[in-house]
């Protein structure tokens, strides 16, 4: 089985479609939780000069993963980085795209950055009550989230995506002990028996789950928390009013891509009866905002007192 998406694309203010790979975090408008706009030319990252000889070719859902990387690429070579993710700007410098088209703000990549720290301060968490454990990234698209986690030699790390897109990172990410990937689309149940069943479980979907739909999401969450002995879920959702007004996600439309899957939680505590949600955190109030642009952060706060809105885009973290 298929479906629309299934890998870490997307950014900040977008909603996701139906298969597994997504990246929209924040909000389905173009707020400073929306999606990433682009960085000027002269940026290290993109400039013409920079040698490129890794082709890109990904249409549709998998195509977001590109703004995502480049917001975190962005980050990297600002004054003062949210993630530092050198390895992105690498990543971007060695890819022939262009990456100058996605328009982005410095207040933009921030966003993206900020959304991919708190999902890496989940996860390392787990991983520090966790030493023995096995981590479930789900449409992982060229994510560096496992070189910025650094996982120790007791962990077991599994990267999902579609085809192309673990073609695309095993020509670029080096291989590591302990880590695997699986080419397949997030929804299909077969890649799932390749998972260990024997240690608590850390399952994370940045910018993914808005592109299944309903059925194909909660199907998929549910195998893994069946699988697992215990374990933590952190991930990123859209409401159902954000996948509504999903035409005002600019990457999104792009791309060509659509979202399916509005939730809250409610939604999410559906699930399963195992699950508990431990924390949840807007993303228009994510830890790290001040670093926005006075601009950005004012049209945040008024934004964040209106219910609907404070709620289009919500990072979940959650146990079972």
């Amino acid at each position: 089985m298929t479906s629309p998406r299934n890998s870490s694309r997307g950014t900040p203010g977008s909603p996701p479609p139906d298969d597994s790979t997504g990246t929209p975090t924040n909000a389905p408008t173009d707020t400073p939780t929306s999606a990433p706009t682009a960085r000027p030319t002269s940026d290290p990252t993109t400039r013409p000069t920079a040698r490129r000889t890794t082709p890109v070719q990904l249409t549709g859902a998998p195509e977001t993963l590109l703004a995502t990387l480049y917001g975190r690429a962005v980050d990297s070579r600002s004054e003062r980085p949210v993630l530092g993710d050198t390895l992105a700007a690498d990543t971007v410098r060695r890819l022939d795209h262009d990456f100058t088209t996605m328009r982005m703000s410095p207040s933009e990549a921030t966003s993206v950055a900020l959304r991919a720290r708190q999902l890496d301060e989940w996860t390392a968490g787990f991983l520090a009550r966790h030493p023995e454990a096995t981590v479930v990234h789900l449409g992982c698209g060229l994510d560096t989230r496992v070189d910025r986690l650094d996982p120790g030699p007791g962990v077991r790390w599994f990267d999902i995506d579609y085809p192309e897109v673990i073609a695309l990172r095993r020509q670029l990410y080096p291989e590591r002990a302990g880590y695997v990937t699986i080419p397949s689309s997030v929804t299909d149940p077969a890649w799932i028996d390749e998972i260990p069943s024997d240690r608590p479980t850390m399952i994370v979907a940045e910018g993914l789950l808005m592109y299944l739909t309903e059925q194909a999401g909660t199907a998929l969450l549910r195998r893994l928390i069946e699988r697992a002995p215990s374990g933590e879920l952190a991930f990123d959702a859209f409401s159902a009013f954000a996948i509504r007004t999903q035409w005002t996600n600019r990457v999104v439309r792009k791309a060509g891509a659509r979202l399916y899957w509005g939730t809250d939680a409610a939604g999410i505590a559906a699930l399963s009866p195992r699950l508990e949600t431990v924390e949840s955190v807007s993303a228009l109030e994510i830890p790290g905002i001040e670093r926005l642009s006075a601009g950005y952060r004012l049209a945040a706060r008024l934004s964040a007192k209106i219910p609907t809105v404070r709620d289009l885009a919500r990072l979940y973290h959650c146990r079972f």
